[in-house]
């Protein structure tokens, strides 16, 4: 007959006192979240689950987090949740991801799915669309915490993780600017998308600060900005008098697809018009030239959108989330020979 598991068995796996063990398995609020996470497993891992398991409904904790994304087909995104993953894993929680598919709709479906599963936490990059946060306030009226991530919402209630777009896209600007461009073209999303309005203004201020003015034809609005839209694109740009001698494209895939039609159609790059993406994904060191691209560091958006969520669980009053609404990460213009016109 097998033995029967007791706290302290349960305190000599974990390495505290019976004590503390009896009072996490209760919920007593003096314990630590991580004491109790590491008593939960050392109980589970010995055969204490019944126990365990009523602890869990006690705490009211469910250990899931949820992730809402615009679409999981997605380089970047895959990206960021590969380093949310890594960190909700580290520290015991799961996470139920769901796509949006840049549906208002379908958002708020999802959001209202989230809240009735009872989730921890909740991590969103919002529909192109956004206009309204409504369906976040049951969230906040229970002291769930909301975060965003690079499409974020102006919000007091939540934090945002994003990097300075309006510094990148100017200097991605500025990088053509000096490189010789004199008609700049940039092409980007929907500018209802948070990040796609604040790059249009980084381009602005750039070709603004050295003196270069700006035709209404200088900016390329496309639905969706993607390997697809490049023959839209490259039709645009031959029909323009003078012809760009820049192209800033807000999207590596998007600029891959631009270069090859232009490269198909004769032209040099850079020497005729030079090209700077924006991601850094995969395919802008695979094509030749190589793309000239802005790093956006969505492993590292990742870990620091779940560790700043799965800290304020654990210790709320402490916390960043307490004390900021927004968290910029750093990104780098990485120059390759697509837009080196200098030599």
């Amino acid at each position: 007959m097998e033995k029967e598991i007791t706290i302290y068995d349960i305190a000599k796996q974990s390495g505290v006192s019976p004590t503390t063990v009896s009072r996490a398995l209760n919920n007593h609020p003096a314990v630590k979240e991580k004491t109790k996470k590491k008593i939960f497993q050392a109980a589970s891992d010995l055969g204490y689950q019944s126990n365990v398991f009523a602890a869990n409904l006690r705490s009211k904790k469910t250990n899931n987090i949820g992730v809402i994304v615009p679409s999981l087909n997605s380089s970047f995104q895959a990206s960021v949740l590969a380093g949310m993953e890594k960190i909700a894993n580290d520290a015991g929680y799961n996470l139920i991801i769901t796509q949006s598919l840049e549906s208002s709709e379908k958002e708020i479906a999802n959001t209202l799915s989230m809240f009735k599963s009872r989730v921890d936490g909740l991590i969103v990059s919002l529909v192109s669309e956004a206009h309204q946060l409504e369906h976040f306030e049951p969230f906040h009226k229970r002291g769930i915490p909301v975060l965003f991530y690079d499409r974020v919402a102006n919000s007091k209630d939540s934090v945002g993780v994003t990097i300075d777009n309006i510094q990148a896209a100017q200097i991605a600007t500025n990088h053509l600017i000096e490189q010789g461009c004199k008609k700049i073209v940039h092409v980007l999303g929907s500018t209802k998308i948070s990040v796609y309005a604040e790059r249009l203004k980084g381009f602005k201020y750039a070709l603004v600060d050295k003196g270069l003015t700006i035709q209404e034809d200088q900016v390329i609005v496309l639905n969706e900005i993607n390997e697809h839209a490049a023959e839209y694109v490259i039709d645009l740009l031959l029909k323009m008098s003078p012809l760009p001698d820049g192209l800033f494209v807000s999207n590596d895939a998007c600029a891959a697809s631009c270069m090859n039609q232009l490269i198909q159609k004769g032209f040099k790059v850079p020497e005729d018009i030079a090209i700077v993406g924006f991601n850094n994904e995969v395919i802008s060191r695979l094509v030749h030239p190589k793309i000239t691209t802005i790093n956006y560091p969505g492993y590292e958006m990742g870990e620091v959108a779940m560790k700043n969520l799965i800290n304020h669980l654990d210790e709320p009053e402490t916390t960043l989330l307490q004390k900021t609404n927004k968290i910029t990460l750093r990104s780098d213009l990485i120059i390759r020979e697509s837009s080196l016109r200098l030599k």
